[in-house]
């Protein structure tokens, strides 16, 4: 699956969530409904726009702060292959960063930090 896909499907689920057909949707909020069937194919991006991202996301009725509100967010970042500003400016969680990469690639992890992932995780 591409990754502009994994967007583009989570924004539709959201939108038929809304009760609305993609033509109805984009009516009600001004939207282009050929552009916006491109996203939600994965044939177009997700915005790069933090202000646009935030438009779509109200007119999914995401709840700022939510698990849905955050990974609409995750999704548009992964799909620019970025991460999210929210967790770049953290430095505790950038200096994780190279220990995440490495779990994720498969890579073995010295016993200690090892045992430091999982007591992170647990306290999640």
């Amino acid at each position: 699956m591409l990754k502009s896909n994994l967007f583009g499907d989570f924004f539709r689920k959201k939108r038929v969530q809304t009760g609305l057909t993609l033509r109805q949707f984009c009516q009600k909020h001004g939207l282009d409904s050929g552009n916006l069937s491109k996203l939600e194919r994965g044939i177009l991006p997700p915005p790069k726009s933090r202000e646009k991202l935030e438009s779509y996301a109200s007119f999914l009725n995401l709840e700022q702060g939510s698990d849905d509100w955050y990974e609409f967010f995750d999704l548009a970042a992964a799909c620019a292959g970025q991460i999210p500003d929210d967790v770049m400016s953290d430095e505790d969680l950038v200096k994780k960063l190279p220990l995440v990469f490495r779990t994720m690639r498969g890579e073995p992890l010295p016993p200690e930090q090892l045992d430091e992932l999982v007591k992170r995780i647990r306290s999640l």
